[in-house]
């Protein structure tokens, strides 16, 4: 309300100098000089009468639905046209309020998918962009960068077209449309006689995942000297087939973006997947295909009893006792079936929304932070264990599992040094007590090695050399000797190859003294490449997050 007021007090003057320069120049048109005086102006508010006048294209960054409409009463009131409304998480749920701007809907710029990371982007739906285009109106797909990496702003268009924004819609919004709302389509935004010749060579169809440039062209002139190619598959240049949303997209707007999302409880009763091309099932430490049609001459069958898998074949194999009258059927279309995803590195089962504290499991303390880890707790011997802090039922969480990622791995969030135990947990999950809730309530020992502004690196490898190696009490002591041992791997987030060099020489020097073998896993990983001979011949796991890197800060550099 506050922020609207002050709107409207400066659109006011600007309308009011506005209508006093339109009087002068109306006067001196009609040639009354007498007591004219000087034009009317005033700098401070000189950018916002070019607005009223729409000589300047108005881009607001307005989320939620009560805000769009302010927005929309301020442009009818002071009547100047608004050519895009960014992010605008609500957007999709009132079409017909954008209709009624002054001098035309504006364009809506998001994302594809990003969302719930704010109070006002909670009703944020992947089905938005469609939703809008149905309606008419421009959309547009958006990076924020860095906070969303502007090189893949493909990717949004590509989610965009996997919920159901039309083909020809999802390239426009990254291109022609996003140039047309930004004023600049008389030379880029098409392929056509008399445009300027920017453009991108793809090794694939644009939104099909993992679409690559092979060549750019600016004003003409190639711009990768040398590039590596890697020829894909027919399927790849083709557009890529996706799912029917039509009904999750009805029912977002009909929970006005709250959705029901809790998964249905398995009940003892018989489902049967036909039409299998495939079936992956996890053995020891890998992932083995079991089933595959390349073997057989007829698809496979899949039958699922009270949660679990019953019988993987042929049909006749597999029907000879089955109880098909009273079982429910689901045609594959020749899909696969493979274990369930498992998420890491993410904050999910702590947070609900990442910047609303009150929603989320909070930070723990640090012992090389302030006065280090309170008393009450054990002092800087404490660890904390993610298990105790665990947030079942989040949106985040349940549109995981929708998607196949049906479990996750979740280290204490922290801001330095120290983290503590992790843990695995079912993301379908509504609270603890269900069986099968909580998977391992302790999966590894987190700590972060980075560049922080204090401590330095060297006295980070030196604590954790000590913890490794040195005689430590309380729950700190346990925990460590438990790595030394073996019996939970040691996770630490690195990103420069200089640290994670270091880690493998500190490992080595564990190992020497201990005659142990320790389990020591590096994730961030920016730079891991660099060394990959080196991490795999001392038996280091590696975790790349996020899975393509950005030059962020100076040690995720190369």
């Amino acid at each position: 309300m506050d922020v609207n007021w002050e709107f409207r007090q400066a659109y006011k003057k600007a309308f009011d100098l506005k209508v006093k320069q339109d009087q002068y120049c109306s006067r001196a048109l009609a040639g009354k000089w007498k007591g004219l005086g000087d034009f009317p102006q005033d700098i401070q508010w000189e950018a916002l009468v070019d607005v009223i006048r729409g000589r300047v294209k108005v881009n607001a960054h307005c989320y939620e639905a009560v805000d769009l409409d302010a927005l929309v009463r301020l442009s009818n009131e002071f009547k100047f046209p608004i050519a895009a409304v960014h992010h605008a998480s609500e957007a999709y749920l009132v079409p017909d309020l954008l209709k009624k701007t002054y001098g035309g809907t504006p364009a809506v710029a998001l994302f594809a998918t990003n969302s719930r990371y704010k109070r006002e982007a909670y009703r944020s739906s992947e089905f938005a962009p469609r939703i809008l285009a149905s309606h008419g109106i421009t959309t547009l797909l958006k990076s924020d960068h860095p906070v969303s990496n502007s090189r893949y702003l493909l990717y949004e268009a590509q989610q965009a077209f996997y919920y159901g924004l039309p083909e020809n819609l999802a390239i426009a919004s990254v291109t022609s449309n996003a140039a047309k709302i930004m004023g600049i389509d008389h030379r880029v935004g098409y392929i056509k006689k008399g445009m300027d010749a920017d453009l991108v060579i793809w090794d694939s169809h644009p939104l099909a995942l993992g679409a690559t440039p092979v060549q750019v062209f600016i004003d003409g002139i190639s711009q990768i000297q040398s590039t590596h190619v890697t020829r894909k598959p027919k399927a790849f240049q083709e557009s890529p087939k996706v799912p029917n949303f039509d009904k999750e997209a009805a029912e977002v707007v009909k929970y006005d973006g709250l959705p029901p999302l809790a998964p249905a409880k398995s009940l003892p009763s018989t489902t049967v997947f036909t039409n299998l091309s495939s079936v992956y099932l996890q053995r020891n430490d890998s992932i083995e295909m079991i089933f595959s049609t390349d073997s057989v001459s007829e698809p496979g069958v899949a039958v699922v009893y009270d949660g679990s898998v019953v019988c993987l074949g042929q049909q006749a194999q597999c029907f000879s006792d089955l109880d098909t009258a009273n079982a429910t059927f689901i045609d594959l279309e020749g899909g696969s079936i493979a274990p369930g995803l498992v998420s890491f590195g993410s904050p999910l089962g702590l947070h609900h929304i990442e910047e609303e504290d009150s929603t989320n499991d909070g930070d723990v303390f640090d012992p090389f932070i302030g006065k280090g880890v309170p008393n009450i707790v054990g002092g800087n011997s404490a660890i904390v264990r993610a298990v105790d802090g665990l947030l079942f039922g989040s949106r985040d969480a349940y549109l995981a599992f929708r998607a196949g990622v049906t479990s996750a791995i979740t280290a204490p969030t922290h801001k330095n040094f120290f983290s503590g135990l992790g843990v695995a947990f079912s993301l379908g999950a509504t609270h603890s007590l269900e069986a099968s809730a909580v998977i391992q309530d302790i999966t590894g020992l987190h700590v972060a090695i980075r560049h922080f502004s204090k401590p330095s690196v060297s006295t980070q490898i030196a604590a954790v050399r000590r913890l490794l190696l040195g005689k430590n009490d309380g729950a700190m002591g346990y925990w460590f000797q438990k790595v030394v041992e073996g019996e939970i791997p040691l996770v630490v987030e690195a990103h420069s190859a200089d640290i994670i060099a270091t880690l493998i020489v500190l490992k080595k020097e564990v190992e020497g003294q201990t005659g142990g073998t320790l389990k020591l896993t590096i994730t961030g990983a920016a730079e891991a490449h660099i060394l990959a001979k080196e991490l795999g011949e001392a038996g280091v796991g590696v975790i790349l997050n996020p899975p393509r890197p950005f030059p962020y800060v100076w040690e995720d550099r190369r």
